[in-house]
């Protein structure tokens, strides 16, 4: 994917959601642009809810008259999105080129997950490559992959001193 591409939120009609996300992938597909509109996401969740005594799981939008699509801004693909039947427009300031989401707002809003290939294991001596710890090394304690977390013992001013840092900011040593 290029790094061209930014997550947009598209504003539908209550309800058109999945409509409007449909219509987007077949207009970017007959049109062969792939290229520039990459990705639609509709976020959800399951729920389990109470029906006649039963419990049923519903899937329920996060964000109900919202799309969010990652694509590179051109007039081409803006007006694609923006003339989509059921679409009223990007989320943003009134303004012809639509503001992208930062990557922490992606991150928060659960859009877009990054997953770790990791080589490492407790025990491993790593490197710490970035963070007020750079170039400590220390001792891989344990791994929390859903906090995307590592804890590791750095040895600071000659006592053994546990540290939590993400694991995009320590490597392997060799």
């Amino acid at each position: 994917m290029s790094e061209a591409a930014k997550w947009y939120v598209v504003h539908t009609y209550s309800g058109y959601e999945h409509k409007v996300a449909s219509n987007l992938m077949t207009v970017a597909e007959n049109r062969k642009m792939q290229n520039l509109i990459h990705e639609i996401r509709i976020p959800t969740e399951t729920v389990v809810e109470l029906k006649d005594n039963k419990k049923v799981e519903v899937e329920r939008l996060l964000f109900p008259g919202y799309v969010f699509v990652k694509m590179e801004m051109t007039s081409e693909s803006w007006y694609i999105v923006r003339n989509t039947r059921g679409c009223t427009g990007f989320v943003g300031p009134e303004s012809k080129q639509p503001v992208p989401l930062s990557d922490k707002e992606v991150a928060e809003l659960g859009i877009e997950t990054k997953s770790y290939n990791i080589s490492y294991g407790p025990g491993d001596v790593v490197n710490i490559i970035d963070g007020p710890f750079e170039g400590y090394v220390g001792t891989v304690v344990s791994i929390d992959m859903e906090k995307e977390t590592v804890q590791i013992m750095i040895s600071m001013f000659g006592r053994e001193t546990p540290t939590e840092l993400e694991l995009s900011q320590i490597e392997v040593m060799e």
